[in-house]
């Protein structure tokens, strides 16, 4: 490989890397929860970035520590490759031994996070973040099956309702994002339609176990930003190595 060709392909990878970082709240949504199975689905409205750890707890946070450790904490290991932003990744953890699993990447276990496997089919929230098992430096998103204390376990991570966080109805069985996921102009366009309760089928108690989940991909009518930025980036970089085979 030409040392311009080597060049221009490590400038690129840097590039899309370099838009794939710095998660923050509200970039990532939930769009089902199914307790009876202990599975949910999260969409990315952002690239992120090949090995990043996302953590996912039950554990609820006052404001600067979990109360305690009684229920658990899993970490996500986002996996070798980036993930477009638009992608919906499931997640499955029975409490009854099954492996833990995701559809991208790996889930586990985090030590010191408490081992009670499983979500609760009542008063359940559900916190997904940067930090580590024991704490939270910030929170990506949320999910609630408890109203009456609900407000307040979120705002103590930083979630607002219905702008980062979802809260289903009082001991959700089921529930799962039912708007559209195709025809807007750019993906930061279904956000407030991802938080909105009203988007979902919140079916409140029944038996759930075997639901298929939705993984349908989010879209986008017109390229995002960040893509333009990679194409600019790279056409540049196309342009510089032309001209100094040109010159050649």
């Amino acid at each position: 490989m030409r040392k311009t060709q080597l060049a221009l392909s490590l400038a690129l990878m840097a590039t899309v890397s370099a838009q794939a970082q710095a998660l923050t709240t509200g970039d990532i949504a939930f769009t089902s929860f199914n307790a009876d199975e202990d599975s949910w689905a999260l969409v990315t409205f952002v690239d992120i970035a090949a090995g990043t750890e996302i953590y996912i707890s039950d554990n609820e946070w006052n404001g600067s520590s979990f109360n305690d450790t009684n229920e658990h904490t899993l970490v996500w290991n986002t996996g070798a490759g980036s993930i477009a932003a638009g992608t919906v990744i499931t997640f499955l953890e029975i409490d009854d031994g099954t492996p833990l699993s995701a559809s991208y990447g790996s889930l586990s276990l985090a030590s010191g996070g408490g081992t009670n496997l499983g979500f609760a089919k009542s008063n359940e929230t559900v916190y997904v973040y940067l930090g580590s098992a024991t704490g939270i430096t910030t929170a990506l998103t949320g999910l609630t099956t408890e109203n009456d204390s609900a407000p307040q376990n979120l705002a103590n991570a930083g979630l607002t309702l219905g702008s980062n966080a979802i809260a289903l109805v009082n001991d959700a069985d089921f529930g799962e994002y039912v708007g559209v996921r195709d025809g807007l102009a750019s993906l930061a366009d279904y956000q407030p339609l991802v938080f909105n309760a009203d988007n979902w089928n919140d079916v409140g108690s029944g038996e759930f176990t075997g639901t298929v989940l939705n993984d349908t991909a989010f879209t986008a009518a017109v390229p995002e930003p960040e893509t333009y930025a990679m194409m600019l980036a790279g056409l540049g970089l196309l342009g510089v190595a032309a001209r100094r085979r040109g010159k050649v």
